[in-house]
């Protein structure tokens, strides 16, 4: 018997998935990749105004290609965080994690950049109301993904002639 019909190796049961929890997974997931479909393509626009509106420089150097270099990682970040996610690829934690980094090193440049100009109020809302949440929600959605995870005992890794991994080991 599999340890899903058994239990785990401490003899609690494993609850079994149940048609209405897999279809929340399934609107979960549904309603995430959305989400970042929409916002990767909504950052097309926006990558491309930063390249025709940013000024080439203030006291530095490649100004316009630092700003729009950040917006062009972000976008391939959150895109593949899109892809991986549609493809249902475990990858998505990654790249899911790695956009959400992305994501708040984005707020803190455009706010703390923006100290003293007239610029910084709409820098602060840009970042309280949608990246901070955005990574944030990222980040969650993740933690709930990595608990959802199985990882294999060290009895079970042992059978199938695999060295055991994880935190059995």
């Amino acid at each position: 018997m599999s340890d899903t019909q058994t239990g785990d190796r401490e003899g609690a049961a494993v609850p079994t998935a149940t048609a209405e929890l897999l279809e929340g997974v399934r609107r979960h997931r549904r309603h995430t990749l959305e989400l970042l479909t929409v916002c990767s393509i909504a950052l097309v626009p926006w990558t491309v105004l930063l390249a025709l509106t940013l000024p080439s420089g203030y006291r530095v150097h490649h100004w316009r290609a630092v700003w729009v270099g950040f917006d062009v990682l972000l976008l391939v970040a959150m895109a593949s965080t899109a892809i991986l996610g549609w493809l249902r690829h475990r990858a998505v934690m990654v790249s899911a994690l790695a956009t959400a980094v992305l994501l708040v090193c984005d707020a803190w440049f455009d706010v703390s950049l923006s100290f003293g100009t007239s610029e910084v109020w709409p820098s602060a809302a840009l970042a309280v109301f949608g990246e901070l949440p955005l990574a944030f929600y990222l980040i969650h959605r993740v933690m709930g993904m990595i608990s959802l995870a199985r990882w294999p005992s060290a009895e079970t890794a042992t059978d199938n002639h695999e060295q055991p991994t994880g935190p059995d080991v």
